[in-house]
């Protein structure tokens, strides 16, 4: 699929002023988050970048980020429009760095908006963001030869894609409800405490640093 269609062009030029993190981490952590919660407003998407500590979208970029999160989840929804889900990378007329690259932040951006949802995670699910974090994990230079070369690159790409429709099966929360957004009760006992008491500790995810900002190749 090329730029025009997959939404990189668009995102480009929105985002062209905004440089807190790459348009392809963005919409790794949009998608992780909307894998697990309702899509909100334009101000629930100002609340939610301000928590994570980036810098304000202008107008079009948040119209956009709005827009694209609720397209994303309506097609997660549904579970024969869930498998034409696309992670936002540049298309095969870029060079093969740019796109692991890209690949790279988007899968750091889906663990970080998917750890942030707070959700109790089965085996297969913590497998599948383990692996993903091996994505996120990649070390490789312009001048590199990416290893496998397009064929592993298509390989990882595909089960990047397949991550948010595997884990898009749980009744979606409001974003309201997250600990990012509400805060803890001042009374909240901590996991040492909890664990005292006999309780425990739910599963967690592998998450990437939230203030993972200007990824390094």
């Amino acid at each position: 699929m090329n730029d025009n269609i997959s939404g990189w062009n668009d995102w480009s030029a929105a985002f062209e002023n905004w440089s807190d993190v790459s348009i392809s981490e963005l919409h790794g952590l949009m998608s992780g988050l909307m894998t697990a919660c309702e899509p909100p407003d334009e101000d629930g998407w100002a609340q939610v970048l301000s928590e994570l500590s980036f810098a304000p979208l202008d107008e079009a970029a948040l119209s956009l980020l709005t827009e694209e999160a609720e397209d994303t989840v309506f097609q997660l929804k549904d579970k024969d429009d869930a498998y034409a889900y696309m992670p936002l990378v540049p298309d095969d007329e870029h060079d093969l760095y740019e796109r692991v690259i890209a690949l790279k932040h988007w899968a750091n951006g889906f663990m970080t908006g998917f750890g942030i949802s707070d959700c109790r995670l089965n085996p297969e699910e913590n497998e599948l963001l383990s692996t993903l974090s091996q994505i996120g994990g990649i070390r490789i230079e312009p001048d590199d030869e990416f290893e496998g070369g397009e064929e592993s690159y298509l390989h990882l790409y595909e089960f990047a894609r397949m991550v948010p429709v595997s884990l898009a099966v749980r009744k979606r929360k409001p974003i309201s409800e997250l600990a990012l957004i509400s805060g803890l009760p001042v009374d909240a006992k901590t996991a040492q405490e909890l664990q005292a008491e006999g309780h425990t500790p739910k599963p967690m995810p592998p998450v990437i640093d939230a203030m993972n900002k200007n990824n390094p190749s």
